[in-house]
């Protein structure tokens, strides 16, 4: 299931849990614990977690959402950052983890975090999100659920591979570019109807361009295959949930959107010669009109396939992430 950073109010999201970065009292806190106090209702929330008070650090205990739109809070109670030398990083994982199992625990498909201890309990915010993204991706290879990572304001994030982004951005990005392009690609977007492309050989992508009689489906199942992997693993590594890759596998005339095929793209490892075959042959094509575009480019160009990365990169520049 995919996993994705968003901006907004983490009391407003309506899924089945939500987690709150408590203290090991569980009180009613400032930030993020007094919001969902406050939007759950102060008295029935109070009550619910004397219950189950005090908790350790790291350890994870659930009380209902009551007025929330959450059908549960996740209560966790995150480290106090020091110098990152008193075991502060296995807290900080405990705290994801044991969330993510409590959530399992109760049969939850959705899930919603603020950025665990990055507020008064000063931890470094890169360090923190670095620590949250490494958990939820090792949860998210064994397990079916939607996490998203709900910040309040976008976080400047590897620092150095932001800086060369942002050179590559100095030179490909167009803004004032003529439209006619995208305005082509939309129009092509909402023409299609039917996706048949090459049928993918074993010698490259020369061969690949000289069959072209197969549905996507049956080409994507190729290039799997071709790369040695699994759909379960593609599917995960392109940040796609069961339900959609299974969508896209059955075919029927089904077209993915261009996002979801450079999801793809990434989790198979294309070169950027593949991914802009693969897309044209859906109607799509990269314009460097497009910061998002240039931003995947860059990614592909340079051969880096961490789409969590990509994803935290896109996400610093407000633009639409890889998956779902």
């Amino acid at each position: 299931m995919p996993f994705f950073l968003i901006k907004k109010d983490i009391t407003t999201l309506r899924t089945d849990a939500i987690v709150n970065a408590a203290n090991t009292a569980l009180k009613m806190g400032g930030g993020v614990c007094g919001a969902i106090f406050k939007a759950a209702g102060i008295e029935a929330m109070q009550s619910a977690c004397e219950a189950l008070s005090p908790i350790n650090i790291g350890e994870a205990v659930l009380t209902p959402g009551f007025n929330l739109s959450a059908t549960y809070v996740i209560h966790t109670a995150g480290p106090v950052y020091r110098d990152g030398k008193h075991g502060e990083q296995e807290k900080l994982k405990a705290c994801y983890t044991n969330s993510l199992n409590l959530a399992k625990q109760h049969h939850c498909k959705r899930i919603a975090f603020p950025l665990i201890s990055s507020g008064i309990y000063g931890y470094p915010k890169e360090e923190a999100l670095k620590i949250a993204t490494d958990a939820i991706q090792r949860f998210l290879l064994d397990c079916e659920m939607e996490v998203t990572l709900a910040l309040f304001d976008s976080i400047q994030i590897r620092s150095t591979l932001l800086g060369q982004v942002g050179a590559y951005l100095d030179t490909a990005y167009e803004p004032a570019l003529s439209r006619a392009l995208l305005n082509a690609e939309i129009q092509a977007m909402q023409s299609v109807q039917e996706c048949g492309i090459g049928s993918p050989h074993y010698d490259g992508l020369d061969d690949l361009l000289e069959h072209l009689d197969e549905s996507f489906s049956d080409t994507l199942l190729h290039l799997i295959q071709q790369k040695g992997r699994t759909e379960v693993e593609i599917y995960k590594r392109a940040n796609l949930d069961r339900k959609h890759f299974s969508k896209i596998r059955t075919g029927g005339g089904y077209v993915p959107s261009k996002k979801t095929i450079l999801a793809l793209a990434v989790a198979l490892e294309l070169s950027l010669k593949e991914t802009q075959w693969l897309l044209s042959l859906a109607g799509y094509s990269f314009s460097h009109a497009s910061k998002f575009d240039v931003i995947v480019e860059y990614f592909l160009k340079e051969h880096l396939y961490d789409i969590y990365c990509i994803n935290e990169v896109l996400f610093s520049y407000d633009q639409p992430l890889l998956g779902n």
